[in-house]
């Protein structure tokens, strides 16, 4: 068999595995220590990210005529790819983010959602909270005046008639200033 052969299924299979993704990011990990690539493998895996290490010359010929083929231009040097379906920003933020921590670790460049990215661009992407965190914090919104809202209303009945009587108390005051500026002023015209 000719190597051209042998390196064909490998071509496919990076193809397949970036067709349908939502980011494809590239990184150098030249340097890290066993340990720290264990745990980078640990975290992508547990996120649900493909993560492999691939010749860069099978990598070109898979971007070909995909929206990859703007990162042929980060090819250069050993390269990793780590590849999503489901959440775009989640390769970007936790590559940054374990790249923090390593920074022997670094970030090439992207493509996330169809749109390429350089080292920059993917750092502002992993400031991005994940889709989970964004719908948490949507229904914290939304959930909070309604929270508020019961709250109070359980509070008025909790008091019952108590809040009644509490009225009348505030409106007998009332009245009572009321007469007691009633005399003031009758005894005002008598004095001039």
């Amino acid at each position: 068999m000719a190597k051209v052969e042998l390196k064909q299924p490998i071509v496919q299979a990076i193809a397949e595995e970036i067709k349908d993704a939502q980011s494809v990011v590239l990184v150098d990990y030249r340097g890290l220590t066993v340990a720290q690539d264990t745990e980078l493998r640990k975290q992508l895996r547990e996120a649900g990210i493909v993560y492999k290490v691939y010749k860069n010359t099978m990598m070109k010929r898979a971007f070909e005529g995909t929206e990859c083929e703007a990162l042929e231009g980060y090819l250069e040097g050993p390269s990793a790819i780590a590849i999503s379906k489901d959440d775009a920003t989640a390769p970007a933020r936790i590559l940054c983010k374990f790249a923090k921590d390593a920074p022997a670790l670094e970030l090439k460049g992207g493509v996330v959602e169809g749109t390429a990215y350089d080292t920059a661009g993917l750092t502002e992407l992993s400031k991005i909270p994940s889709r989970e965190e964004l719908l948490s914090k949507l229904l914290g919104s939304l959930q909070s005046p309604i929270t508020n809202f019961a709250r109070v209303i359980k509070q008025i009945a909790e008091q019952g008639g108590e809040a009644a009587p509490a009225e009348e108390a505030a409106e007998a005051p009332a009245e009572a200033a009321e007469t007691a500026e009633a005399p003031a002023e009758a005894e005002a015209p008598a004095a001039e």
